[in-house]
C-alpha cells in the first residue's frame, strides 16, 4: 500500500470525523466502512492488499491499549463477575449454541459441516465496541451498560482467538477435538498473556518516574502497547490479553500511584490522535476488502445468521445477569437488550476471517463469504440502531 493511498484514506477520515462530531445517528466506523466499499470499485484502490498480519499487528495493539488504559479500574472491579462470565464461559456457550443453529438451518441453503458452523460462530463471537460505546456514554445516564460492553470486548477478543485456533485446526486439518487439549491451550495462552501484561504494566508504571519528560513517557506507552503484544506472541501467549492487561494495570496505577497530571494529558494527547488514525485506516480497508466477499455471499443465510447471533447473545446476556444479584435490580430486559445489541462485530472478527482465508479451499471460501457478510450486517445495522434503540427503551 503506497504512501499516497494512505494519505488519501487519512484525508477521507479527517473529513468524516470533522463532519460527524456527535457520532449518534451515523457512527463514524459505519460511514468509513461504506466509503471503503465504494472505493473498492475505483481501479486506483484495487491494488490494496489487506492481510491478517496488518490487522493483528498494526491496528489491534494500539486500539486495545487505548481502550484498556482509559477503562476505569473501578468499573472493572465493580463489574468483574459479569464481564468475566460473558467473555469466557458465555462466549464459549454462545459459539456452541450459535454454531448448532447455523448447522441446523444452514444446511437448507448450502452444505456446511458441524465444525464449519462452529467455526463461523467463533468468528462472530468477539465484540468490537468502537462503534457504540461512545454513543452509550453520551446517551445513557447509567454507565454500567457501556462499562460492561467495553470491558467484555477487551477480554473476549483473546478468548475468541484461542477458540478460533482450536476449531480452525479441527476444520482444516481434520483434528479430533479433545477437551483436555483445548483447556490446556486456553489456560496457557490466556493466563500467560494476562500475567505477562500485568507484569509489563506494573514495570512501566515504575519506569515513568525515571524521567519526568512527558515525551519520553509517551514513548514508553508505545513500547508497552506494541512491544508487550509482540513479546507475548513470541512466547506463545495471547498478545491481545497481554496488551489489555497492561493497559488495565496502567489504569489502576493512575488511581493509586501515578499522580502526575501532565502525564495523563500527554498520554491522552498522543493516543487521541493515534486512535482516529487507526480507525480511519482499518475501517476503510475493511470496506475495500469486503467487496469481493460480499459479491459471492448467500445473503439469505447471512441475514438468518445475523438474526440468530442477536437472539443467542440476548439469551446469554439475560441468563448471565440472573447469576449476579447485584445486577438484577440494575438491569431489566430492555437494558439486557441494549448490551446484546451493542455486541457489534468488528476488527477481531475481520482478523479471524482473513486468517481463515489463508487456509484456502472452496469450503473455506464459502465460510469466509458467509461470515464476512454477517460482520458487515452487524457493523451497519447494530451501529446505526443503537441510538434509536436506547431512546426507545
Amino acid at each position: 500500500m503506497s504512501t499516497t493511498i494512505i494519505i488519501i484514506l487519512l484525508c477521507i477520515g479527517y473529513v468524516i470525523f470533522t463532519i460527524d462530531k456527535k457520532q449518534k445517528n451515523f457512527p463514524v466506523p459505519v460511514i468509513l466502512l461504506l466509503i471503503g466499499i465504494a472505493l473498492s470499485f475505483i481501479p486506483y484502490f484495487s491494488s490494496i492488499q489487506v492481510t491478517e498480519h496488518m490487522i493483528y499487528n498494526i491496528f489491534l495493539p494500539g486500539l486495545l491499549f487505548t481502550s484498556a488504559y482509559q477503562f476505569s479500574a473501578k468499573a472493572l472491579h465493580k463489574n468483574a463477575g459479569i464481564i468475566a462470565m460473558l467473555s469466557t464461559v458465555g462466549l464459549i456457550i454462545t459459539a456452541l449454541l450459535l454454531g448448532t443453529l447455523i448447522y441446523i438451518l444452514g444446511g437448507i441453503f448450502q452444505p456446511i459441516t458441524f465444525v464449519g458452523a462452529l467455526l463461523v460462530a467463533s468468528i462472530l463471537t468477539p465484540t468490537d465496541p468502537v462503534s457504540v460505546v461512545s454513543i452509550l456514554k453520551q446517551s445513557a445516564n447509567d454507565t454500567s451498560i457501556s462499562d460492561v460492553v467495553d470491558g467484555e470486548s477487551m477480554i473476549n477478543d483473546g478468548t475468541s482467538i484461542v477458540l478460533f485456533g482450536v476449531l480452525s485446526g479441527m476444520y482444516v486439518h481434520e483434528k479430533m477435538f479433545r477437551l483436555t487439549n483445548f483447556l490446556g491451550e486456553f489456560f496457557y495462552v490466556s493466563f500467560g498473556g494476562i500475567a505477562l501484561g500485568i507484569t509489563i504494566g506494573w514495570l512501566f508504571s515504575k519506569l515513568i518516574h525515571i524521567t519526568h519528560h512527558k515525551d519520553y513517557q509517551v514513548m514508553l506507552s508505545i513500547i508497552i502497547a506494541y512491544g508487550g503484544f509482540q513479546l507475548a506472541e513470541h512466547l506463545g501467549f495471547s498478545g491481545v490479553l497481554a496488551t489489555v492487561a497492561s493497559g488495565v494495570m496502567l489504569s489502576w496505577e493512575f488511581d493509586h500511584a501515578i499522580k502526575e497530571d501532565h502525564y495523563r494529558e500527554a498520554l491522552a494527547g498522543f493516543w487521541d490522535v493515534v486512535v482516529p488514525t487507526l480507525l480511519t485506516l482499518v475501517f476503510l480497508l475493511i470496506g475495500i476488502e469486503a467487496t469481493s466477499y460480499l459479491a459471492h455471499a448467500n445473503w439469505g443465510l447471512a441475514i438468518i445468521v445475523f438474526c440468530l447471533s442477536i437472539i443467542v447473545r440476548f439469551i446469554i446476556v439475560s441468563g448471565t445477569i440472573q447469576l449476579f444479584r447485584g445486577w438484577q435490580h440494575i438491569l431489566d430486559w430492555k437494558k439486557a437488550l441494549l448490551i446484546s445489541w451493542s455486541g457489534v462485530r468488528g476488527t477481531v472478527s475481520i482478523f479471524l476471517l482473513l486468517s481463515l482465508n489463508t487456509m484456502g479451499s472452496e469450503s473455506v471460501d464459502n465460510l469466509v463469504s458467509l461470515a464476512f457478510s454477517v460482520v458487515v450486517l452487524s457493523l451497519v445495522i447494530q451501529s446505526l440502531g443503537i441510538y434509536p434503540l436506547y431512546k426507545g427503551t
